[in-house]
């Protein structure tokens, strides 16, 4: 397939004008070309199913325009980023002529359905171009599109390839680009700096995958203070409470928190928003080796809550814990974690639809709103506080492991809930980060969710 680039409009050039059409409104549609190409229409058995495509010719035969179909008009099954299968037109250079809903969400869709992970393959030649149409902002929507790349590119990453300190170099090579500081505490630093749990998921690792904290810091310190985290599990054994080998074939997907929060911290900056802006990211691997920490250890905390350790491989959690009472202790504004956490979360809403949990009503309805307006879907669950007692422990003030085997991706939330401050609006985003098949504007492999309703939310606020 050609590449699929966005570019400006070219002086005196002719692009392909590409008319999208409802399967209602494809009569209309061909009545505004010339009898030969009604005719083509009509041979072609073209219905405007969504996401198809007709080639119409021109007199010399060279295609001089693009239908597109949208399918039925209203239909509830309607993808919004449907304009996706567009990059995979012939090599040339298009333009959106009319009948998109939204042009800039159609040649977001174009360009992110053009993606692929070339790092370690012969890329395949050949540019599929589309112009950028005159109503959309360029700069916003190649924003946009450099961050959710950026995210591909880390989840698809092999692990052998991408520890925790390649991580930590991805962070500082983002905020060198916007003038960001970035401090990080490796090892055994992490005990001085009052990291415990950090330090303990990553220490089975060799040195040179040592855990980190990797602290970002970017924007006018006077201004509001909006603060993400991101889980940065580089690889996932499962440690001691080891995962099947199937289990463990997508674990180096398991950073996909990382990569998608500081995906989403190059748009805050890239934008220049107006607010002070913190990323913090535990990086570490989960390996197994003699220091490899046990079921039934108990751990300290940063906050000073003893941790009972039910299941190695709820080590998400553990780390974020640390990284979210540090967070807490400078009373942001607001608060946003992103974790590959849960099973469960996958099993209520499938792979496409992150889980989120907040108290804040206000902000649940806005990301909500975002949500459905970019075609970036969300899910609120609850924070269920009775099923707190699920993570009861005898020997500490909580277990990292919910008993029963039910609501596994609220027990999590109301594990990570523990360590936010008082008075501090949160929100956590469970995501999967990752598509299982290819779909339109979202290839198969690692993949960005709710990052850019998020975006659009805090635009909103600090615009």
């Amino acid at each position: 397939m050609p590449k699929a680039l966005l570019i400006d409009p070219q002086t005196g050039a002719v692009a392909i004008p590409v008319t999208a059409v409802t399967t209602e409104g494809l009569e209309a549609a061909a009545a505004a070309l010339d009898a030969g190409q009604r005719a083509w229409v009509e041979a072609s058995g073209f219905t405007a199913k969504a996401g198809s495509t007709l080639l119409v010719p021109g007199a010399a035969g060279a295609v001089s325009a693009v239908l597109f179909g949208l399918g039925k008009e209203g239909a509830p099954d309607a993808d919004p980023l449907v304009a996706g299968r567009l990059s995979a037109l012939p090599a040339g250079t298009y333009r959106l002529a009319g009948g998109f809903p939204d042009p800039s969400l159609a040649a977001l869709a174009f360009a992110l359905g053009g993606y692929r992970y070339t790092r370690y393959r012969t890329a395949e030649e050949g540019d599929t171009a589309l112009e950028i149409p005159a109503e959309v902002d360029g700069a916003e929507l190649r924003r946009t599109v450099a961050a959710v790349t950026l995210a591909r590119d880390l989840i698809n990453t092999p692990s052998n390839r991408l520890g925790p300190a390649d991580l930590a170099a991805a962070i500082r090579e983002v905020a060198a680009t916007h003038g960001a500081t970035v401090a990080e505490t490796v090892g055994d630093a992490l005990l001085t700096a009052g990291l415990p749990m950090i330090h303990t998921v990553g220490a089975a690792a060799i040195p040179e995958r040592a855990p980190r904290l990797v602290d970002l810091a970017w924007g006018d310190p006077a201004a509001p203070k909006v603060t993400l985290v991101g889980k940065g599990v580089v690889f996932d054994t499962g440690g001691l409470d080891l995962k099947p080998s199937d289990a463990m074939l997508l674990m180096k997907k398991d950073m996909g928190g990382a990569a998608n929060a500081l995906a989403l911290a190059a748009m805050i900056m890239g934008a220049g928003l107006k607010l002070r802006l913190r990323l913090l990211v535990p990086a570490v691997e989960n390996a197994v080796s003699g220091a490899a920490f046990r079921p039934g250890d108990v751990l300290e905390s940063r906050k000073g809550v003893s941790v009972e350790i039910g299941n190695t491989d709820a080590e998400g959690r553990l780390i974020l814990g640390d990284a979210l009472t540090l967070a807490s202790e400078e009373k942001p504004e607001l608060m946003i974690d992103f974790a590959t956490l849960t099973g469960a979360a996958r099993v209520a809403l499938g792979p496409d639809i992150p889980a989120v949990f907040t108290d804040d009503d206000t902000l649940a309805a806005d990301l909500a709103r975002h949500s459905a307006a970019l075609g970036d879907p969300t899910w609120r669950l609850p924070l269920w506080a009775p099923y707190a007692a699920m993570l009861e422990s005898k020997v500490a003030d909580i277990n990292n492991a919910g008993t029963g085997g039910f609501a596994g991706s609220i027990t999590a939330a109301l594990f990570l809930q523990r360590f936010v401050g008082e008075d501090i609006p949160w929100l956590h985003v469970d995501l999967y980060a990752w598509s299982r098949s290819s779909r339109p504007a979202r290839p198969e492999g690692g993949d960005a969710q709710s990052i850019r309703a998020l975006y659009a939310l805090l635009k909103e606020r600090y615009r």
